[in-house]
């Protein structure tokens, strides 16, 4: 088992905890590998979308932050 995977295994989201799992290793293993496959295919997810910008696009460069 790689570190990624022990890794997110002990972060599991509360929702992905309350589904259950007698391994969450592998319940860890797999969230991965979906993720994986939608971060390479951005038409993997229905209705997905990812943005590629850097922080200082995504922040609005040259713009004053909000009072």
């Amino acid at each position: 088992m790689t570190d990624r995977v022990e890794s997110r295994a002990a972060s599991l989201l509360p929702e992905e905890r309350r589904v259950g799992s007698d391994d969450v290793e592998a319940q860890a293993e797999e969230i991965l590998l979906e993720s994986d496959e939608r971060t390479a295919d951005t038409t993997a997810a229905p209705d997905s979308f990812v943005e590629h910008r850097t922080s200082v696009e995504a922040a609005g460069a040259g713009q004053e932050p909000p009072d």
